[in-house]
C-alpha cells in the first residue's frame, strides 16, 4: 500500500508539474503570437504609410509633368503659332506708329542740337514702347514661356540708331522715309522675334 501511495503521489507530483509547464508554454506562446501579429501589423502600417507618400509625390510629379507637356503641345499646334504671329504683328505695327510719332514729336520739342539729350530722351521713349509690348506679351505663352521672353532688349538700339538717322538726316524732315526706315527696322525686329521662338 506504501508503494501505491507512493506511486499515487509521484503520478500527481508529475501531472502537476507537467500542468505547470504546459501552462508556461501556452503563456509563453500567446506573448510571442500577441508580439508576432503587433510586429506584422507595424510592418504593413509602414508600408502602406510608404506607399501613400509615394503615391502623392508620384502624383504630383506627374501632374508637373502634364502641366509641362500640356505647354509644348501647345506650342506645336498651328494655330497657336499663327494666333502668336498675328498678336505680334499687330503690336510691331502699332510700334511703328508710335516710334513715327515720337520722330515727330523729338524733332519739334527738342533741341536737336543737344545730341546727348536727344539720344537719351529717344531710348527712354524706345524703352517705354519696348516694355509697354512686354506687358502685353505676358498675357501669352508659348512651349511654357512668356513671349516677352521672347523679345530682346538689343531692339532698342536698332530702332534708335533709325529715329536718330531720320532726326540728324541731312535732307530734312521726311515723314514716308522715316515711316519706311522704321518699318523696315520693325520687319527685322518681327523676323528675329519668329526665329527667336523658332530655337
Amino acid at each position: 500500500m506504501v508503494n501505491e501511495a507512493i506511486e499515487t503521489a509521484r503520478g500527481i507530483t508529475d501531472l502537476g508539474m507537467l500542468a505547470v509547464a504546459a501552462g508556461f508554454f501556452l503563456v509563453l506562446s500567446g506573448t510571442m503570437m500577441l508580439g508576432l501579429f503587433r510586429w506584422f501589423r507595424k510592418i504593413i502600417d509602414n508600408t502602406l504609410r510608404e506607399n501613400t507618400a509615394c503615391a502623392t509625390d508620384l502624383r504630383t510629379r506627374l501632374d508637373d509633368i502634364a502641366d509641362g507637356v500640356g505647354a509644348i503641345a501647345e506650342g506645336l499646334r498651328p494655330e497657336t503659332r499663327l494666333r502668336i504671329r498675328e498678336t505680334a504683328a499687330i503690336h510691331f505695327r502699332c510700334a511703328v506708329e508710335q516710334v513715327c510719332r515720337v520722330i515727330k514729336r523729338v524733332r519739334e520739342e527738342n533741341n536737336i542740337h543737344n545730341h546727348e539729350a536727344t539720344a537719351c530722351k529717344i531710348r527712354t521713349l524706345l524703352k517705354n514702347i519696348h516694355d509697354e509690348r512686354n506687358r502685353a506679351f505676358d498675357s501669352y505663352t508659348y512651349k511654357g514661356r512668356k513671349l516677352s521672353d521672347y523679345t530682346d532688349e538689343a531692339w532698342i538700339e536698332r530702332v534708335a540708331q533709325v529715329v536718330e538717322g531720320e532726326i540728324y538726316n541731312e535732307a530734312g524732315a521726311n515723314n514716308r522715309r522715316a515711316y519706311t526706315n522704321v518699318r523696315m527696322a520693325y520687319d527685322e525686329i518681327e523676323n528675329d522675334f519668329m526665329q527667336r521662338l523658332d530655337e
